[in-house]
């Protein structure tokens, strides 16, 4: 999966987890994937990380990367739905079934 966002983020494939590296940190976004579809399952931030709006800016990092790789989302974790509440123009990037 090629990542072109280059402030932090990065896809670790073997762990299975979109990542968020900040002051020596990761946050970061479990998923697993089944052909084009990554289904979103788990995100985590640092206590030290929150409050930051880090979690945001690693979906929306984890999107972006979905979006320039062809992939849709299928969103498992509440988070994730959480952020897609609050910013639906992903809409587009959702499996059908969970588009707004």
């Amino acid at each position: 999966m090629k990542n072109h966002n280059n402030d932090g983020f990065k896809v670790n494939e073997e762990g299975k987890q979109f990542e968020l590296h900040i002051d020596g940190q990761v946050a970061f976004l479990e998923y697993y994937r089944e052909g084009e579809k990554i289904f979103l399952t788990h995100t985590e931030v640092p206590e030290a990380l929150q409050g930051r709006g880090i979690a945001a800016r690693l979906v929306k990092g984890t999107f972006q990367c979905a979006k320039d790789n062809g992939f849709t989302i299928m969103p498992l974790c509440s988070y994730v739905m959480h952020y897609i509440d609050e910013n639906p123009e992903w809409g587009n990037i959702l499996s059908e079934g969970y588009r707004m």
